[in-house]
């Protein structure tokens, strides 16, 4: 992994640091002393003020952002939950995926953590809260197929379990997909490629993008 001196955020400012994370490094510390590598620890080690806004899995790369300070973080954190913020991924699922009828399809199934199976998360249409994502298919690729996502809602694992509900999951998915699927993929193919939000300060839309590394 890189060192933390080599951190290079793609975007640094007085309220404002958005990293390219990569795939197998956690966003946030974790428990026990061999969990505490982290973005947002590296971060703080050469911005003491970054704080987490929201988090990528560990096994997601792409763009991820942190705030400067409690004032940004506050702000930013609102944006999240009030859903003014764009974001999406490119993903490769198992199978072939036709297009949907529409320029883009609609998952709208509700998720909810399994806490009898932590760390996953499942589809419970009485206990689940609302999850929507919009998908379009990009191409096919041998007997699977290039999506891009958008989470409109942002429960964990949504993109993750609302793929393999719709019986295509993510290739290299340890979680969700079958062995076949885990197989055929050295990581999880799915990546952050694309972040939009107003600026903490300014109110200034800004748009960032990274190209996924599959």
């Amino acid at each position: 992994m890189a060192a933390m001196s080599e951190l290079v955020p793609l975007y640094a400012d007085d309220s404002l640091l958005v990293f390219d994370k990569a795939s197998g490094l956690l966003a946030v510390p974790g428990r026990g002393p061999d969990k505490q590598d982290s973005l947002s620890a590296r971060a703080q080690a050469v911005w003491p003020d970054a704080r987490i806004v929201h988090r990528l899995d560990m096994d997601t790369s792409g763009i991820m952002l942190l705030a400067r300070g409690a004032a940004a973080q506050r702000r930013l954190s609102m944006d999240f939950e009030a859903r003014l913020v764009n974001k999406r991924y490119i993903a490769v699922v198992a199978g072939r995926l036709d297009p949907p009828e529409a320029d883009w399809g609609v998952i709208d199934l509700p998720i909810i953590l399994d806490w009898q199976n932590r760390p996953l998360s499942i589809v419970d249409p009485v206990h689940g809260k609302p999850s929507l994502t919009r998908w379009r298919v990009l191409g096919h690729e041998g007997g699977n197929t290039r999506v891009e996502l958008e989470p409109v809602s942002g429960r964990s694992h949504q993109l993750r379990v609302h793929m393999r509900a719709l019986g295509h999951p993510i290739l290299g998915d340890p979680l969700y997909a079958s062995p076949e699927g885990r197989a055929m993929a050295d990581r999880l193919l799915l990546h952050a490629c694309y972040l939009a939000i107003n600026h903490p300060v300014s109110g200034a839309w800004l748009s960032f993008e990274s190209r996924p590394p599959f």
